[in-house]
């Protein structure tokens, strides 16, 4: 999968940039979220990519935790109506999330490309 003529790239800032993981120049996602097939400089094949539901879990539990603190303190300080924070907390949790979950993506693919990591298999001894 890696060539020696490419750099060693650091995969947090390929992957928050959503670089190619190999190059580096060439874009890994085609929409928000949607990982291309190859990479358009150098043609690597992205089907090794296999982020699952990690970037979903990570994005869950910090958003979880972050925009519960704001809720508790919206409310222990302001007490707006009920409209307000079912008007309010999902706008906020789609204006972060969505990109927080982009780059937890793409930094997890990154790593995925870095460390050859592939699913595991069972070794039987017949």
């Amino acid at each position: 999968m890696k060539s020696n003529h490419f750099p060693d790239l650091d995969p947090v800032p390929t992957g928050i940039k959503g670089r190619c993981p190999r190059c580096g120049e060439g874009a890994l996602f085609t929409g928000l979220l949607t990982v291309k097939e190859s990479c358009s400089a150098c043609r690597m094949d992205f089907d090794f990519e296999d982020s699952g539901d990690g970037p979903t879990v990570f994005i869950i539990m910090g958003m979880g935790f972050l925009v519960l603190g704001m809720v508790l303190i919206v409310e222990l300080n302001y007490q707006p109506s009920v409209w307000v924070h079912v008007v309010v907390w999902p706008i906020v949790v789609l204006a972060i999330g969505l990109p927080a979950l982009r780059i937890v993506k793409g930094v997890l693919i990154a790593l995925q490309f870095k460390h050859d990591a592939a699913q595991g298999k069972i070794d039987r001894a017949d």
